[in-house]
């Protein structure tokens, strides 16, 4: 497999779509990628393998998603914030090898949702309910349960 450092300086602007392709093939695969939709989590990874002779790495939007090269074209895909966008794999010589759409979506289990009329509170319930702000709550509610998290962290580590 041919060294992949030029993706190195160029994966933080990578695409989410070309993840979506990458991840569907299996690895060691010659065939080319299958066009299609990757689907991620907010604040969760998965792992891709990038198709051989992967040069370049595009990502649309990285505030969408975000990717960190591994070694031997293993791609790590996290999802930032909701929404979708493309990821493209180039070639040495600028052709492009594959493109797919990245869909970066709210966790399904375990949150719930409180809607206070415009206000929004999101809950972790594994299996006790929790603050657990997530994008789109509350402005005051994501900053005070934030401040006290970071508060925490903080004191558990001697950072005061």
């Amino acid at each position: 497999m041919p060294r992949l450092r030029p993706a190195r300086s160029l994966i933080r602007t990578a695409g989410p779509a070309v993840l979506t392709v990458l991840l569907a093939v299996p690895a060691g695969a010659n065939e080319p990628l299958p066009q299609g939709t990757v689907s991620v989590q907010v604040d969760n990874a998965k792992v891709i393998r990038l198709p051989e002779k992967t040069q370049t790495v595009v990502v649309g939007n990285p505030m969408i998603a975000d990717i960190t090269l591994q070694k031997n074209g293993v791609v790590v895909l996290t999802g930032k914030s909701f929404g979708s966008t493309n990821l493209i794999a180039l070639d040495g010589k600028g052709s492009m090898l594959a493109e797919s759409t990245i869909s970066v979506q709210a966790p399904q289990a375990s949150i719930i949702t409180v809607q206070r009329g415009l206000d929004r509170e999101s809950y972790s319930c594994t299996p006790n309910c929790q603050p657990s702000v997530q994008l789109g709550d509350a402005t005051k509610y994501f900053t005070e349960t934030s401040q006290q998290a970071e508060q925490r962290r903080s004191m558990a580590t001697g950072n005061r």
